[in-house]
């Protein structure tokens, strides 16, 4: 009596069959609007008879259809845009080059200027140095006094 089934169960102590209860749905009860509505605004009821003989009753639904997007092209194309930027950096680069331009033009009005007053000063030193009276130099000095030309000869 205790001897083992095929299972690994002693025998005797088989398990009853397994009753599986499927439960019936219940017939949707109708009910009325719960506040006043406008006779025109109550839609239709709809049943639907499934292929097992059970009625599934509701409201039909009219499919909500989108706006169609309009889709309008932009006033203005892509590349008239870009062309449009390009320019407007072109033209930011072209008045820092014109500030630079200005700039390097008036740096070599000063270096000019400065090497104009160098050379003037330079020049006065070097003028005073010449021709400054500024003690005898060594030389040979001639004195005339009574000069006698005769036929193109210095006599002295």
């Amino acid at each position: 009596m205790n001897e083992p089934t095929a299972y690994g169960r002693p025998a005797g102590h088989e398990r009853a069959a397994v009753e599986v209860h499927i439960p019936t749905p219940l017939a949707p009860a109708h009910t009325t609007p719960l506040g006043p509505m406008q006779p025109g605004a109550i839609p239709a009821v709809t049943s639907v008879v499934l292929p097992d003989g059970r009625v599934v009753t509701g409201y039909t639904l009219n499919p909500v259809h989108p706006e169609p997007v309009v889709t309008t092209p932009p006033a203005v194309s892509r590349a008239a845009v870009n062309v449009a930027l390009g320019g407007v950096g072109f033209l930011a680069v072209c008045g820092g080059l014109l500030l630079l331009t200005t700039f390097i033009a008036a740096l070599t009005a000063l270096v000019t200027q400065l090497v104009i007053l160098a050379a003037v000063i330079f020049g006065g030193w070097i003028a005073v140095q010449v021709f400054g009276a500024s003690g005898p130099r060594g030389g040979t000095t001639v004195n005339i006094r009574k000069a006698v030309i005769k036929r193109n000869r210095f006599y002295g």
